[in-house]
């Protein structure tokens, strides 16, 4: 071939993504993938936290070396955040956006073609392996709304959608695309086998926290709780992290639930007020929103509940925001006190 045609591919970490690219590597095209960074990644927020061995955990970087797929990195967090808030088709079975998730990234994919005058967008989705935005309908109206008709391609599943123009063109080889279809990994594990491709994420866990129900239900009650609610990046990060109180309208208060957590919680000590017990091992604690009467001492009530003194009577709770500094001394909030507290 004289020409190759060069395809932009959204690359996730995840098997089917990589294979959709090494196909297309194998069938004579170049690719190019990018790995959009979210903020909702569970694997990105445990590195980010101090959770993983190593300071910085990334399933894309991983697989992208081991199968020398070229990658680069697009940080989309800030203007990912109103589609979450408003996604336009709706939230799956938690506060996942899957379908406009989907369209979001691939207009990214598609603009980015658009500048370095490449050919063709390719994703690595399976026809019927998502029950919300891998069904036939709707990877057609995917496809529809993003204006990619004819340079949209799915290397897994392309022998059972229509070629695209580069397959008729003959710059994408057609024969060397596969036309996979359901929720069946067997041929996948099989097809990674062949690239020699073991690292990759596996796909029953997921990385997205939006489809984590016990996420979703803190972001929600973040998005219902006011009206001058804000969802900016540190509230995404905040999400991720500890046990969540709902204290008020505007008060939140968020308890470390291990020794990790604690330390990441410390960071906020200029921006909120942040809680530990005074004599005893436990929990620290951050205050999101403005105290007011009594709303210190059950804020220290729950900081007393998760550390080693909460079978004493009472408990010093130190507060500390800046240079400011401040005590309350408490009983340990009941068991029913904290579960109609917790979020």
């Amino acid at each position: 071939m004289s020409k190759k045609a060069h395809g932009i591919g959204l690359l996730s970490g995840g098997l089917d993504s990589a294979l959709a690219a090494k196909i297309l590597m194998d069938a004579g095209a170049e690719v190019t993938c990018l790995h959009f960074f979210t903020g909702f990644c569970v694997t990105g927020h445990n590195s980010r936290i101090g959770r993983q061995n190593r300071p910085i955990a990334n399933h894309a970087l991983d697989v992208a070396g081991e199968a020398n797929i070229p990658v680069e990195l697009v940080d989309i967090s800030e203007e990912y955040l109103p589609m979450v808030v408003q996604p336009k088709h709706g939230y799956g079975a938690n506060m996942n956006p899957c379908i406009d998730c989907r369209i979001f990234m691939i207009n990214r994919a598609k603009k980015y073609m658009e500048e370095v005058g490449a050919d063709f967008v390719f994703t690595g989705e399976v026809i019927g392996q998502r029950p919300m935005s891998q069904m036939r309908p709707t990877i057609d109206m995917v496809e529809r709304e993003t204006g990619l008709e004819g340079r949209l391609l799915r290397p897994l599943s392309a022998k059972l959608l229509p070629p695209t123009r580069v397959e008729e063109q003959g710059l994408v080889d057609r024969e060397k695309l596969y036309g996979y279809y359901g929720r069946s990994r067997r041929p996948q594990i099989a097809l990674a086998k062949k690239f020699g491709i073991n690292e990759f994420m596996q796909p029953a866990g997921g990385c997205c926290f939006l489809t984590d129900k016990t996420y979703s239900r803190k972001l929600r009650d973040l998005l219902d709780s006011n009206e001058d609610a804000q969802l900016d990046m540190d509230a995404v990060y905040l999400l991720g992290v500890g046990r969540h109180f709902r204290l008020g309208p505007s008060l939140k208060v968020v308890v470390g639930r291990d020794e990790t957590e604690n330390n990441f919680l410390d960071f906020y000590r200029n921006a909120h007020w942040t809680l530990q017990a005074a004599d005893f091992n436990g929990a620290t604690a951050i205050v999101m929103g403005d105290m007011e009467n009594g709303d210190a001492e059950l804020a220290a009530s729950l900081v007393a509940r998760y550390c080693q003194g909460r079978e004493e009577k009472t408990v010093r709770v130190e507060f500390v925001r800046g240079d400011e500094r401040d005590t309350r001394e408490v009983s340990a909030a009941t068991d029913e006190l904290i579960e109609s507290l917790r979020i």
